[in-house]
Parts: C-alpha cells; structure tokens; sequence
C-alpha cells in the first residue's frame, strides 16, 4: 500500500472508490452549509447544519476531537485564513466566509473547503475568491500521472501570479496525502518550481488547497491555538479538493459531478 522510498500511501482501484463515498459526503455537507451562510447566521449554527449532514449520510466527521478540535468544521471569516472555530459570531453583508470540511465513511477520508461571500460584496473580495478557487483547478489539471509532485504547486502558483500583485500565496500552511488518514505524506504546498518531488503515480491521493489573502501573505494564530490569521488584516479565501491520481487522469473525489480532468 505505501512506496518505500517515500512514505505515499497508494491506494486500490475500489479503495479510491471508498474514498469517492467520503468525498460526496463532503461535497453534499459543503453545499448544504454554503446555502445557508447569510447574514444573521452563526457561525456555530453552521457546524450544526455539518454535524446534521455528516450524520445522515453515515459518515463521521474528520475535524470534530483532532487534535483537539471542538468542531465539525472550520469556519473562518475575512482576516481569518483557516481553522475558524465556530461560534456565536453572526456573519453580516460583505464578509468572506472559508468553510472547510472533512469526513470518515468506512475508514477513508474526503477533504474540501469552498469560499462564501455575504450578501453584497467588494468587487476585489469576489476577485479574490475566484482567483484562489481558478487557482485550485490549476492544481488539479496538475495532479497526473508521469508529473512530478511540485508541478502541483507550480501549477496553482503560476495561476495566482498571473492575476496580479495583490494576491499573496500562504506558504505555511499547505496540502497533504490523504486515504486511510486525513493528513498524511506528501506535503502538496501551493508553490515552487516544475519537476521536483515524487513522481505521481495511480492510486495517490491529494488535498490541494490554496489559500490566498489580498495582502502580504505573513500570517499568525490567534489565542485559540487554531485560527490563522492575515498579520495584515487581508481578506483571505480558501478553496480545496480532494483528487486522486487516476490511469485516466486526475478524478475530484469532492465535487457533486463525476469530474474528471
């Protein structure tokens, strides 16, 4: 199951397929809990809408005790870049809200995070946003068979450089392995040179998840031990998939369709 040389877990046919299963949880938890990011809305009413939607579909969520995290998801709000814990923190028109979202269904794990704008939002605010989920795609379309691991990060590094200096790339936190385990080898960050790193082979899969702010890319945590934030005060988005590395190219094991790049 793991290649010796370098610790990746590489998976079965019908073992990606089990982590197909944990992805859709996923997706479909996303989607239920972006449909309800409005104004007036708690953040802790949107880990209950996960914890209600991870439960009826069977499966366990991946965040709720890890290392001592005390929700269902990680909801983390404008200047707050990932690890957002949800509260009684009312969300108003303008704010930017990253959702990220794991799940356990029969041992393997689906990993996501989607990017929600409040109501009426700044032009650059959605800009960055769609600049940051173009980014993840990017990432993706990388994620084949015969590349090399960092044409992953050159790949969604090259797509937030093309759309201007204004965007800062978060190199401290970055993307992992994922399969029996939700963060495992390799370390997927979001930029770098072409052609380094491991070869990416069939059965491998990755979280790929950018995070980028409308600033300087420092970042620090707050009191909590968890909530990064922008040093700044820059807006932040955050978007990820999970993929798996396919004979037939990369398959998003979290998206609602059957995408296949």
């Amino acid at each position: 199951m793991f290649r010796a040389q370098d610790r990746i877990e590489v998976k079965t046919p019908a073992q990606i397929d089990a982590m197909r299963v944990a992805g859709l949880v996923v997706a479909k938890t996303l989607q239920r809990v972006a449909g309800m990011t409005k104004a007036g809305v708690t953040t802790a009413d949107m880990d209950e809408c996960a914890a209600a939607s991870i439960r009826d579909e069977g499966a366990t969520p991946s965040f709720l005790g890890y290392h001592g995290f005390p929700a269902h998801i990680c909801v983390s709000v404008n200047d707050e870049v990932v690890h957002g814990i949800p509260g009684p923190r009312r969300l108003a028109d303008g704010d930017v809200v990253s959702v990220d979202c794991g799940a356990i269904v029969d041992g393997w794990h689906g990993d996501a995070a989607v990017t929600v704008l409040v109501g009426k939002s700044a032009v650059n605010l959605a800009e960055l946003s769609r600049v940051t989920e173009q980014s993840l795609w990017a990432g993706l379309w990388a994620a084949r068979a015969g590349n090399r691991l960092s044409d992953i990060g050159h790949a969604v590094e090259s797509a937030i450089r093309s759309a201007g200096p204004q965007y800062g790339i978060v190199e401290d936190y970055v993307g992992h392995g994922i399969g029996s385990r939700m963060h495992m080898e390799p370390a997927v960050p979001n930029y770098g040179r072409p052609g380094k790193g491991p070869r990416l082979v069939p059965g491998m899969a990755l979280a790929i998840e950018p995070m980028v702010v409308l600033g300087d890319a420092g970042v620090h945590v707050l009191d909590d031990d968890w909530t990064v934030v922008a040093s700044d005060g820059s807006y932040a988005s955050h978007w990820e998939h999970t993929v798996a590395v396919t004979d037939d190219g990369p398959w998003v094991l979290t998206a609602l369709d059957d995408v296949r790049l």
